[in-house]
């Protein structure tokens, strides 16, 4: 038992540095930001916030890993909704991921300082999370071909082909290129496309 109060205590300590850590980022910026800062929003020492991350890009990356989580978690359900047919799958996809990330900018104006650093010091993460992306198409299209919906030879190579078309609609520093109105249209544009491609004749 003491144990396991030891461990949920080191789970909420860990959850409040990464609130803290993500307010400051999105008033300041990831590059204006110092553990230090981080520790007295915090409610703690810098010496203690050390005991939990090793450094602000450690921090950053676990800020990064729980967005990433939170999101997949709303696709899968999205995924495996059974009320839905293939066609409904992916445009709920498609659309939810555009909405995800429109939020996540209005949300953190400067999300994209933390998006570089990301991509630069945790590249896995991106790797990661595009084979998540593509598990969850893969999904859909192989559901499409079960029940007749779709006609789709090489899922694998079409799943890679999809997420790569739908990129800019995941990535919420790409959010500032269009107005909310024009993304939606060019997502539904997408869409159409993409179903005319997938529907069996």
């Amino acid at each position: 038992m003491k144990n396991a109060a030891l461990t949920i205590n080191k789970q909420d300590t860990a959850e409040i540095i990464l609130t803290a850590a993500v307010n400051r980022f999105s008033e300041y910026g990831y590059n204006k930001t110092t553990m230090a800062e981080i520790a007295e929003d915090a409610g703690m020492s810098a010496a203690n916030i050390y005991r939990y991350y090793k450094s602000k890009e450690e921090i950053a990356a676990a800020c990064a890993k729980s967005c990433m989580s939170e999101k997949a978690d709303v696709l899968k359900e999205i995924v495996r909704d059974k009320n839905s047919s293939a066609s409904e799958k992916l445009e709920n996809y498609v659309l939810t991921t555009l909405r995800m990330s429109q939020e996540a900018a209005l949300e953190n104006k400067k999300i994209d300082e933390v998006c570089a650093e990301i991509t630069k010091s945790k590249p896995e993460l991106i790797h990661d999370k595009i084979a998540s992306n593509k598990a969850l198409l893969i999904e859909i299209l192989s559901f499409g071909n079960q029940t007749g919906e779709f006609n789709v030879d090489d899922i694998m190579d079409t799943a890679t082909a999809i997420n790569a078309m739908i990129v800019v609609f995941d990535v919420p520093m790409f959010m500032s290129l269009y107005t909310k109105e024009q993304f939606e249209e060019k997502a539904h544009s997408v869409i159409k496309f993409l179903l005319t491609g997938l529907k069996r004749n």
